[in-house]
């Protein structure tokens, strides 16, 4: 793919051949994609067989040389990102990086282009996203919070959940995008209900993990096969796609990540301080939150979020010699 050519009109720096009409009116052809994680690279790669031209940026240069070596070019901030596109997915590890990409130094502010749209389809704060919209806004650009579920393999297959706050059209002109990263695509509402909603789905994702991995522990100190259990259960009631996949991890011991301890801890803490703001009582999630530390104080924070199961073990094992001693 060759490199961006751009041309001037008034104040703007259009790239050549795009018809000179307001960045909101046209066709999204040109995407730019900052942070190229786990998620960031998938979705890219996504966006370049879809036949975007894409424009990139990450911290990191080995993530950046592999979507380049793909047809993305490569930049050197975020303010070069904006400056070339017209619409921009962000895919960073939490609020602090969100900020820092749209108003630091070199930032989206300063390059972006009045009528370009913003989709951060990082897990942030529902506050964060509203108060990045408006200042986005300030400066002519629009935004959109577009959290998703399905971890690195929904990103890979392009089956993302995706649940979407913003202005409606907004959302559509986006739509495009959308429906070459995810399968379910909703509209939740204005800036921050997407936010609201991936908070949502990290506490139903968090507690099934944490019962899962309960049920198991239960299984294999009676001396059954957790394995079969966990089979038996995927035909009745308890079936769920954390039993399925999750459950799986647990009982093969494979904690490579597909979704981080990290990532995950992060989106409990959020929930619990919106829900402390809100006066809202959330025992389970508040458990959770001691079990996500627990974890990290096992060095687990970069492991796959089914190793919930071996804080559940270990304190298993510590209840065991301590009755053994009574």
């Amino acid at each position: 793919m060759s490199a961006f050519s751009i041309e001037v009109h008034g104040n703007l720096l259009v790239p050549k051949g795009v018809p000179n009409t307001p960045v909101g009116e046209r066709m999204i052809r040109r995407i730019g994609v900052i942070g190229l994680g786990l998620m960031g690279t998938p979705m890219a790669k996504n966006l370049l067989k879809a036949g975007y031209e894409l424009r990139v940026h990450d911290v990191n240069p080995k993530a950046l040389e592999e979507v380049v070596g793909l047809g993305a070019e490569g930049a050197s901030s975020p303010k070069e990102v904006a400056a070339s596109v017209e619409a921009i997915v962000l895919s960073l590890p939490g609020d602090p990086e969100v900020e820092e990409v749209i108003r630091g130094k070199n930032g989206i502010l300063e390059g972006g282009r009045p009528g370009s749209v913003v989709m951060d389809m990082s897990t942030i704060s529902p506050l964060t996203a509203k108060r990045m919209a408006e200042l986005l806004q300030q400066h002519g650009m629009e935004m959109l919070d577009a959290p998703v579920s399905g971890g690195q393999e929904g990103a890979r297959q392009g089956t993302l959940t995706i649940m979407v706050g913003g202005k409606p059209e907004v959302f559509e002109r986006m739509q495009p995008v959308l429906q070459k990263l995810g399968r379910n695509v909703t509209h939740i509402g204005d800036h921050g209900a997407g936010q609201v909603a991936k908070a949502a789905n990290q506490i139903i994702v968090g507690l099934t993990i944490e019962a899962v991995a309960e049920a198991l522990v239960f299984a294999a100190k009676s001396g059954v096969d957790p394995e079969k259990v966990r089979k038996a259960l995927l035909g009745g009631y308890a079936q769920s796609r954390v039993l399925e996949l999750h459950g799986q991890r647990m009982t093969d011991r494979n904690f490579v990540p597909g979704g981080k301890v990290r990532s995950h801890k992060k989106d409990i803490e959020i929930v619990m301080s919106v829900a402390r703001e809100l006066g809202v009582y959330l025992p389970g999630t508040a458990l959770l939150s001691h079990l996500w530390n627990a974890v990290a104080g096992q060095g687990g924070l970069d492991w796959d979020h089914s190793s919930l199961i071996k804080v559940l073990e270990r304190m298993s094992e510590k209840a065991e010699s301590i009755e053994q001693r009574a």
